[in-house]
């Protein structure tokens, strides 16, 4: 039997996907497909011939977004789908999903074409406690920044960093810094082709008064198989996000990865921080079923 083509997609800053994925090609072999690499953005590549493709470490496209969800139109067979890419890139996503019910952290937008002054910017702020400024479009933890309200020189920081992403023609997201996170952690459940695959706790990688490198991505402090609690979080969120897609796309969609990071509100609840379906770092480290686990979900999609 002919093995199925698969290609890992890449950005040319990581040709060889996240430190955690190496071990990814190999498991793929194992299980009798034909893995690949190939970078997005290179003209070389023939992806009709590129078999079942999946996005992975595409950490550039946030700086042209559009350019990067044409090529996604363009190739035949793409996980996670083109329709799918081009809405979860854009955090704006978080509206319609709080319109549907899931409790998602509260956020106010900036929008480019609002032409705020530096004072409007000002006083969107939080006046209290610490806030974070952030890009609806960006990958990973770039462009984010951490403040605290009543400091008035990172105020200013604040405002700087917002003008300057309005000025790029980037939206604009002010939220709230939850002390949740700092209490009991950050918390990403991992879903392949719909199921939970693990949970991981992270520890908070942002510090006031800074924008995190570009190169930054968050760490794991913690791997564990997902609660029962945790299990059924995920239900609420899986079923909230699939209404939404049937909604916006006219049919339902199978992800066949997807990232939520949540934080625990300390109620037995949760608060939505992002559902992540394009560059999502999915942590194949974390325990030892996970790499093998996204492997089956990638072979099982190849051989349909």
């Amino acid at each position: 039997m002919t093995k199925p083509r698969i290609t890992l997609v890449t950005s040319a800053e990581m040709p060889n996907l996240y430190s955690d994925e190496a071990g990814l090609l190999d498991a793929l072999s194992d299980r009798g497909a034909d893995p690949h690499i190939a970078v997005w953005s290179d003209p070389g590549v023939d992806w009709s011939e590129a078999g079942v493709c999946v996005v992975r470490s595409v950490s550039d496209y946030a700086y042209d977004r559009e350019r990067f969800l044409s090529w996604a139109e363009s190739v035949p067979r793409l996980l996670n789908h083109a329709d799918i890419l081009r809405w979860n890139s854009d955090k704006h996503y978080m509206i319609d999903l709080a319109k549907r019910g899931l409790s998602v952290i509260p956020t106010t937008w900036l929008e480019p074409d609002q032409h705020l002054s530096k004072q409007q910017v000002h006083s969107r702020f939080p006046a209290m406690g610490d806030f974070v400024v952030k890009p609806a479009v960006s990958s990973g933890v770039r462009d984010i920044g951490r403040y605290t309200a009543n400091d008035t020189g990172q105020r200013q920081a604040a405002i700087l960093q917002a003008m300057n992403l309005l000025s790029q023609g980037r939206a604009v997201m002010v939220q709230r810094y939850l002390e949740q996170i700092d209490v009991h952690g950050e918390l990403s459940l991992v879903f392949f082709n719909g199921l939970v695959s693990h949970a991981v706790e992270k520890r908070a990688v942002l510090h006031p008064a800074r924008v995190t490198d570009p190169r930054m991505h968050e760490a794991v402090v913690t791997a564990e198989h997902a609660t029962e609690e945790q299990w059924r979080w995920g239900e609420e969120i899986r079923a909230v996000l699939h209404d939404y897609v049937r909604s916006l796309l006219g049919r339902d969609e199978q992800f066949l990865f997807n990232r939520v990071d949540l934080v625990p509100d300390g109620r037995g609840s949760f608060l939505v921080m992002e559902v992540s379906m394009v560059d999502a770092d999915l942590y194949l480290e974390a325990t030892p079923e996970a790499l093998g686990n996204f492997a089956d979900a990638i072979t099982v999609r190849a051989f349909w």
